[in-house]
């Protein structure tokens, strides 16, 4: 990859210098400026534009929101939102992700030199996940030195389950994935199949995201928490910072939520929740992967399928990261391709064969 200019945009200064030194230690990396707010972003941006932009999203005289959407109704630009982990900023932090930011980076209310300066490997992945981001396909990662695998929360299925007429959706989703499930979920009627959902995101933020959404969605959406029922009509998207599984009790599908390593370099964890669904619903299920960096996602789909499951994956050519849908195209674990807006009506069709 080419040199990535990157520019700052953060009132405080502290932040501004940890993040400097933080991303120049990459060579792959310039920081081109680093600037107080939107207003002064714009003037540097004149004299030279920023492959990527690192925003805070509460700053004096042009909120990062506002300076989002301007951005991304005149150039498009991939986005990294650097936000604190409070509630208040998720809700934040959402509208942010909505109005087109590719990632979220937390930082903390206290201590943040120390966290950022700790937590500098993720900020610099996150950079360079954004640089390859095809911002202008929107609708509207944190490495380790081991990379777990599912093996670490569940045992693989040994047997598929007998089909039934109930019908499971899992998807699975990460970089451009808070879009596109929006774009999903929105458009699905209040009758359709239960869904449960992995979307790469931090701790805290997923319950802003789920109650974003329900706001707009005609079905339920709702961060799941343990022992919730997977029901028509209704969509459960694990919480941050933990997996979720798919179990079944006699003819009733639920939710588990546990703690555990990182699975493929996440947490949650797409890999866990396919398994999962592989073992619990077998061929009463349809796994979807979409949109997002790397490669969590593509084994548990190709569990899925080995049990009889339908599965889905977004096309190239409507996603913003072709890293995880291509992944399990590459393991054989994909039956069909298809763009961003089929597969809200795929979701219907597939609830409504018996």
């Amino acid at each position: 990859m080419a040199q990535i200019n990157v520019l700052l945009v953060d009132d405080s200064a502290v932040v501004r210098q940890v993040l400097t030194a933080n991303l120049s230690r990459d060579p792959g990396i310039t920081v081109i400026g680093a600037v107080s707010d939107p207003i002064f972003a714009m003037t540097r941006m004149r004299k030279q534009w920023p492959d990527v932009i690192v925003l805070d999203v509460e700053m004096p005289r042009m909120d990062g929101i506002t300076f989002l959407k301007k951005l991304m109704s005149e150039r498009p630009t991939p986005v990294v939102i650097c936000s604190s982990l409070t509630d208040k900023g998720a809700e934040t932090t959402m509208q942010a992700l909505a109005a087109g930011a590719v990632s979220i980076i937390t930082k903390p209310k206290m201590g943040v030199k120390q966290f950022l300066q700790d937590d500098s490997e993720n900020l610099i992945a996150a950079v360079k996940a954004a640089a390859r981001a095809n911002v202008r396909r929107l609708s509207v990662t944190v490495p380790v030195q081991v990379k777990l695998t599912a093996d670490a929360i569940l045992p693989a299925a040994l047997t598929a389950m007998a089909e039934t007429t109930d019908r499971i959706v899992a998807i699975g989703t990460s970089t451009g994935g808070t879009q596109a499930l929006e774009v999903v979920l929105t458009t699905l009627p209040r009758v359709c199949p239960g869904i449960v959902i992995v979307q790469h995101m931090p701790e805290k933020f997923t319950a802003a995201f789920a109650a974003r959404l329900n706001s707009l969605c005609q079905i339920e959406v709702r961060e799941a928490v343990n022992g919730d029922r997977v029901l028509p009509g209704r969509a459960l998207i694990a919480q941050g910072g933990r997996h979720m599984l798919l179990k079944r009790s006699g003819a009733q599908y639920y939710v588990e939520i546990v703690d555990g390593p990182l699975v493929t370099r996440h947490r949650p964890s797409v890999d866990v929740l396919f398994r999962s669904v592989a073992k619990c619903a077998g061929k009463n299920a349809l796994g979807i992967i979409m949109t997002g960096m790397g490669d969590d996602g593509a084994r548990g789909l190709k569990e899925m399928s080995d049990m009889g499951a339908q599965t889905l994956g977004q096309d190239e050519e409507s996603c913003v990261v072709y890293g995880m849908p291509k992944e399990a195209v590459k393991l054989g674990a994909v039956n069909r391709e298809l763009s961003l807006n089929l597969i809200a009506h795929e979701i219907v069709a597939y609830g409504g064969k018996r």
